[in-house]
């Protein structure tokens, strides 16, 4: 779904299994024009509600009004939250009585071929068209109802869960145990390397250095470490430390990645840290950045130790960030699907979360202990170098690295290839 950027995020590590190609759901040339319409209509109001919180007076209120029609039930106690919700109703009848992503599901059923879709209301149209063999990939830690059919407990698709969390989430919706499965969240290949992790533990191996200047985490858990990052445990790192600042797949919060380069103005001219402005595909946003860069005085930074990611489309942008990651050290984003990516060792520094679930998915990552809600980013050249000096921050990559599943690729690979018809 072209929607944000966490839905074709989660499909583009699945690349290698695609069939022909990653089928997007409201853009694709599969899709007729009066069906493209509806989904331009709803895409609109997405992009325009993210931005509602940047708005003043009344830019809150407006967002929290919007997100109490998509907001989950607290987890505990324990019930049978099989239900549907009024959510749930009204994807019924978009799909049913207006054929909403019919050309989409009846292009597969011909194929003869699985489908895994990374968006609930693919998953849907192939529940309510009785397609077999589907399978819906859930792209956060806790979910609402409206990604369930209304029959829930008797479901023909099956989830993949990325978290015990929202594996037991499911089954309080009703999913039957055989149609949920766990197996972690997609995450790019390219930085794992394989069941070795390879790349991976290369990559924590040079990041560890950066995040514990003065070695207090490292000096104190160093048999672990070693133990887990083998012949990738280093004594000097590859690169200087590195942060990276993303903004919203709506292009919201990218105010706050200036704050941080006028708040590290001097270290950026000392060539001591660098960073990393991610824009995406909002062209706005990399206009809008190097305008007040120039501004600032750092024009002559820009490709040295300052840059911005930016790329006219979707696959060439998840590419170009997946390479960059290598090199990066900390993680500045909201969180969204990017929680996920703590399990490749990426402390993740959060801004304010945008929607219901982006709150449960901070809570996932703060229990962790591998993420940290943002402190004021007027002043991050204060509370970063002392999170750096406390080896918080090494703290909490390791963790992510030991804890946060890491496999989610090749196990939904599995999953899928093991049940093709």
């Amino acid at each position: 779904m072209d929607m944000g950027y966490g839905h074709q995020r989660a499909a583009y590590p699945l690349k290698d299994i695609a069939y022909e190609r990653i089928i997007t759901i409201n853009s694709d040339k599969l899709v007729g024009d009066k069906e493209k319409r509806i989904w331009k209509r709803n895409q609109d109001f997405y992009e325009s509600v993210s931005r509602f919180t940047s708005l003043p007076i009344f830019g809150d209120y407006l967002f929290k009004l919007y997100d109490k029609f998509q907001s989950i039930e607290d987890f505990y106690p324990s019930r049978d939250l099989s239900s549907p919700n009024i959510q749930a109703r009204y994807l019924e009848h978009l799909i049913k009585k207006k054929k909403l992503g019919l050309g989409l599901i009846e292009h597969i059923k011909r194929s003869g071929r699985p489908m895994v879709t990374t968006h609930f209301i693919s998953a849907l149209a192939a529940e309510y068209n009785n397609m077999k063999n589907a399978f819906c990939v859930v792209t956060d830690t806790d979910i609402n109802r409206a990604w369930l059919p209304i029959d829930s407990k008797h479901a023909k698709v099956t989830y993949l869960a990325p978290t015990e969390h929202t594996f037991k989430r499911l089954k309080q919706y009703g999913l039957p145990k055989n149609k949920l499965i766990l197996t972690g969240f997609p995450l790019p290949k390219e930085n794992i390397g394989g069941k070795s992790m390879h790349i991976l533990r290369r990559d924590l191996g040079n990041r560890l250095l950066n995040l514990d200047p003065k070695k207090k985490y490292i000096h104190d858990y160093k048999s672990v470490i070693k133990k887990k990052l083998g012949k990738y445990y280093r004594n000097k790192s590859s690169h200087k430390l590195t942060l990276t600042y993303m903004i919203g797949g709506a292009g919201a919060q990218k105010d706050i990645g200036l704050k941080v380069i006028q708040s590290l103005k001097s270290k950026i001219k000392k060539n001591e840290i660098r960073i990393n402005l991610v824009a995406g595909t909002h062209l706005d946003a990399a206009e809008y950045y190097r305008e007040n860069i120039i501004k600032m005085g750092l024009k002559d930074r820009l490709g040295k130790n300052l840059y911005i990611v930016f790329a006219w489309n979707k696959p060439t942008y998840f590419k170009d960030f997946n390479y960059i990651l290598h090199n990066t050290d900390i993680l500045w984003s909201k969180p969204s699907e990017m929680v996920f990516y703590v399990a490749l060792g990426l402390p993740l520094i959060m801004s304010p979360p945008i929607g219901s679930q982006e709150y449960y998915n901070r809570n996932w990552v703060l229990n962790m202990g591998s993420g940290f809600k943002q402190e004021d980013p007027e002043y991050i050249h204060e509370w970063l170098y002392d999170w750096l000096n406390s080896g918080r921050l090494a703290e909490a990559a390791f963790e992510g690295f030991l804890e946060a599943p890491k496999m989610g690729t090749y196990n939904i690979e599995k999953v899928v290839l093991s049940k093709r018809t």
